[in-house]
């Protein structure tokens, strides 16, 4: 059992999606970074200083200013502030696969090699005949 999960776990594509997920766990990273650190913090401030990470609607009774201090007082909260945060992660994320996926695509593309002359048109009757044909065999004449 061993060896064949050795096996298994050798085999290239095992290895090649493993590299896969590590990497695209840093890309996102720094995708929700640029999202959290950069987007959201100039969008706040084209809204009038809005922090999106602070939007949030408290369930049940009290008052808080910040998500912070509603979470240290144990409060059940409602976070559409980071719902926000995450639909723009995940949709720059999406942008970002698509334009490398395009230019994988056109890297990869193969050009189609066309296919060979195979045939010719009789001279005489104008009927499709083998290329290498010297007499037609519709109308007889010699080519």
């Amino acid at each position: 059992m061993l060896k064949e999960f050795k096996q298994f776990a050798m085999k290239g594509n095992v290895i090649d999606l493993a590299v896969g997920v590590i990497i695209g766990a840093a890309f996102g990273k720094i995708v929700t970074s640029l999202v959290s650190d950069i987007i959201m913090p100039l969008i706040g401030l084209l809204l009038g200083s809005i922090d999106f990470t602070n939007l949030f609607i408290v369930l049940g009774e009290g008052s808080y200013k910040t998500l912070e201090e509603a979470t240290k007082a144990g409060a059940a909260t409602l976070n559409y502030g980071r719902f926000i945060n995450n639909i723009i992660d995940f949709l720059i994320i999406a942008f970002s696969i698509f334009i490398v996926i395009r230019q994988v695509g056109k890297f990869t593309k193969k050009k189609e090699v066309p296919a060979p002359i195979t045939t010719k048109k009789c001279t005489y009757c104008y009927s499709e005949i083998h290329i290498d044909a010297t007499r037609c065999p519709n109308c007889t004449s010699t080519l």
